[in-house]
């Protein structure tokens, strides 16, 4: 209730767009409002596709369907999902190079000093080790195993975490049942008419292909790319970022499955971008994401062609984008989740991510009926810093490079860097100090894999550690090694595990 006594609450949400954006929200608000007297629709067309190339995630998926009642092996039988450790990137650095960002933390810190700092410690006195030989999500991922993390992890050694590779559009499936049994209404009709109120421009109705008007309060716009309430109604408007980030197109293909399926997405340097490979119980996803500016539409599939083979379950669909943002993701009445937001390429599996951080702040700041501009600007700020330091550490693994070979690779390395990630790479060269803010999705060993993985290291190391015998600290970074090597031996693999625990029925 209001001061006044008024009843302000929220009665009607209405979301525009199915696909994972919109059943994700759906399902999202139906639990966080369950027992209410709000209703929940969402408007959708089976006669439109959705984008569904999404099928490599970071380890945040498990934590929302986990927050509406779902468990993990039973999403990974429902989507013929598989193991995601991390990534693999090959070629990035140079044509030879490979090195994987995973999905958990490096070493033991000891007495308040980070970890890195010990290893950098033992590099300066001529003792060089592979950085990731201290990360054991690594270290499965190159041995092709995997088991459950320990809940209650006896050090720090143990301590990784997983995400999932599955199909999108099978998960969007299993989420709606989900959402549907917690009450949310499903409408199968297009929009054609968005109805808005003259004095401020709020969204009051939808006018559809059947005949119907569907009247809300509030309308969560995840139609994708074309934002058709956000930008289509309310006039958001667009930041472009392809003044850092070229690629603007994407083939997407499937394959035959791969046997035995590796734990982890592989993304391989090309000409003028890179090519996915994420590997499915029940296919192969494959893709080309690219610059037009430096390929041809028809020379960007014959080399996607001639790296995956012809043989494909499904031909190359081509998908044209604009990297940027919302300049409102929030606008009057209409909050954009998802593609219709904004899109930053998938590099790093941030797409579904950024849908479940869109949700959360929803849901931090749902406003009454009268929409207090406040709220507005909270979320609208939340959300441009979280976009902003996401796109910085998609920047990074492009400008990082050392390839000669091409003018695309060439010309990644010679943008003008934002402030923002000039001064994360300040701190990180003068002191290795890695900077972390509050609305940032990727953590600092995230941000240490790709340092070490592109040889960015800083110029020494912490001064704590000149009193340190070089020969002890080099026995306990070999016992760590070992302790990790161990720990890989004795897990099954990860064949296994999905024949043993999550094996989809097919």
């Amino acid at each position: 209730m209001s001061p006044n006594g008024t009843d302000n609450r929220i009665r009607d949400v209405v979301i525009v767009g199915g696909g994972t954006a919109g059943w994700m929200t759906a399902a999202a608000l139906a639990d966080h409002f369950r027992g209410s007297r709000m209703t929940i629709t969402l408007v959708e067309s089976s006669s439109i596709g959705t984008i569904g190339v999404g099928e490599a995630t970071i380890p945040t998926i498990r934590q929302f369907y986990q927050s509406i009642g779902l468990r993990d092996l039973d999403v990974m039988k429902a989507t013929h999902g598989t193991v995601k450790l991390g990534i693999q990137f090959d070629g990035w650095l140079n044509p030879e190079s490979s090195f994987i960002h995973p999905f958990g933390v490096y070493g033991q810190d000891l007495r308040n000093i980070p970890f890195h700092q010990y290893w950098l410690r033992l590099r300066a006195a001529g003792e060089q080790t592979d950085f990731g030989d201290y990360s054991l999500a690594v270290a499965l991922a190159r041995a092709g195993r995997f088991t459950t993390p320990s809940p209650n992890p006896p050090s720090t050694l143990s301590v990784f975490d997983w995400a999932l590779h599955f199909d999108a559009g099978l998960f969007a499936q299993f989420l709606r049942k989900n959402a549907e049994g917690k009450g949310v209404r499903r409408i199968d009709a297009k929009v054609e008419r968005v109805e808005q109120r003259a004095e401020d421009g709020h969204i009051t109705g939808l006018l559809l292909d059947n005949g119907d008007t569907i009247t809300g309060d509030l309308f969560v716009d995840c139609s994708g790319f074309g934002g058709l309430l956000i930008e289509g109604a309310m006039k958001s408007g667009y930041e472009d970022w392809t003044q850092w980030l070229f690629c603007d197109r994407a083939l997407a293909a499937q394959g035959n499955a791969i046997s035995p399926p590796p734990p982890y997405t592989r993304v391989t340097a090309h000409s003028a971008g890179w090519r996915w490979t994420i590997p499915l119980q029940h296919r192969t996803g494959h893709g080309y994401v690219y610059s037009s500016r430096f390929i041809s539409d028809g020379d960007a599939e014959e080399e996607l062609l001639g790296a995956v083979g012809r043989d494909l379950k499904m031909a190359p669909r081509r998908i044209a984008f604009t990297p940027g943002r919302r300049k409102q993701a929030w606008k009057g009445n209409c909050v954009a989740i998802g593609l219709s937001s904004g899109f930053l390429e998938p590099l790093e599996s941030t797409s579904i991510a950024l849908i479940e951080t869109g949700i959360e702040k929803l849901k931090q700041l749902f406003p009454g009926r009268q929409i207090d501009p406040r709220l507005v600007d909270e979320y609208n700020d939340w959300s441009r810093r979280e976009l902003q330091r996401v796109r910085d550490f998609v920047i990074l693994h492009y400008w990082a490079n050392q390839r000669q070979d091409n003018a695309f690779w060439r010309a990644c390395r010679e943008v003008e860097l934002p402030e923002s990630l000039l001064h994360k790479l300040e701190m990180w060269k003068r002191r290795g100090h890695i900077i972390r803010y509050r609305w940032e999705m990727f953590q600092p060993s995230s941000w240490l894999a790709i340092y070490n993985g592109f040889g960015i290291l800083p110029d020494g190391y912490d001064p704590a550690l000149d009193g340190y015998d070089v020969a002890g600290l080099s026995r306990a970074l070999g016992g760590m090694r070992n302790a990790i090597a161990q720990a890989v031996k004795d897990c099954p693999t990860h064949s296994e595990f999905i024949e043993r625990y999550a094996k989809a029925d097919m």
